[in-house]
């Protein structure tokens, strides 16, 4: 062994040990999949060491390799922290970015603040993907994530950046000919347009309570349900950015404001190495200073 370290392969086994797969290594660092096979075949030949049981239908760790990695990914944190630590001396935020966001949730309101905050650092690039469903961050290479309501245990740093309201409410056709409920009981004799859950949340004497709800169409598009909820077809619970200016005009009617929804949380997730990025920090600081 030379005496300066090879780093040949190290980006490669790490990626593989966090991703679970050769196949999402190669995704996740954007080379071919024999690429990164055959640099930890070089890897594991340099150190006369065998660091991954290889199977037709997984990858597993030896014990070598455990110990190889921890080491390993301590390296990378740190060759991360001194580049940032560069970074931060040219006081300029520079390199790419990877975000993912909700997809309605993402066109109404983050990514009209991502290209604001592009136009003050003109020498990032951002990659942002719009998606309802959870990416993994590590696999998929994200930097940040956009994350709404109530957070699963995951391994990962969390900031709340904001929080948003929901309304419960109708339009004035639907509430003349059917009524207005007045307890949370009462919705089970209207009619409930529901998104991707089967209950809506709200508050009562600062008590969470959750309700059940039932009607003659299911979405998980926002607009979609407002749509209808505009067209006199049944009560809709929605955030603010859907419900704010309508409530205000007239064309919907909050029902039950005593009985407000619990307000969600906006988060920003990000792997626990990127929490010293000082592109990441600017990002996640400035989503927190201008989201509504």
């Amino acid at each position: 062994m030379s005496y300066l370290p090879d780093w040949d392969g190290i980006t490669e086994f790490v990626a593989v040990v966090e991703s679970g797969s050769f196949t999402a290594a190669s995704r996740r660092l954007s080379v071919s999949v024999a690429q990164v096979s055959r640099q930890i075949n070089a890897l594991e030949k340099r150190l006369n060491c065998q660091l991954l049981y290889r199977t037709t239908r997984k990858i597993s760790i030896t014990e070598a390799g455990n110990l190889y990695y921890q080491d390993c990914r301590h390296l990378i944190d740190a060759l991360e922290q001194a580049e940032n630590s560069l970074t931060d001396l040219q006081s300029t935020p520079r390199g790419k970015l990877k975000v993912t966001a909700p997809l309605a949730f993402g066109e109404e309101s983050i990514v009209p603040l991502i290209n604001s905050f592009l136009k003050q650092h003109p020498q990032l690039q951002i990659e942002v993907v719009l998606t309802n469903r959870k990416l993994n961050l590590i696999d998929e290479g994200v930097d940040i994530a956009i994350r709404l309501g109530h957070l699963d245990n995951l391994d990962l740093r969390a900031r709340q950046l904001s929080q948003r309201q929901s309304y419960t409410c109708a339009s004035p056709d639907y509430l003349k000919q059917y009524g207005t409920p007045h307890s949370l009981n009462e919705l089970q004799h209207h009619n409930c347009l529901q998104g991707t859950l089967e209950h809506w949340r709200f508050q009562e004497n600062g008590r969470e309570q959750v309700v059940e709800v039932s009607g003659s169409l299911r979405c998980n598009s926002g607009r979609a349900l407002l749509d209808a909820a505009l067209k006199g077809i049944g009560i809709v619970q929605l955030p603010d950015m859907y419900v704010g200016e309508l409530l205000e005009s007239g064309q919907m009617i909050s029902v039950l404001p005593n009985f407000k929804p619990v307000k969600e949380g906006i988060w920003g997730l990000y792997p626990a190495g990127r929490s010293s990025s000082t592109k990441v920090q600017l990002l996640l600081d400035y989503l927190a200073t201008n989201l509504k």
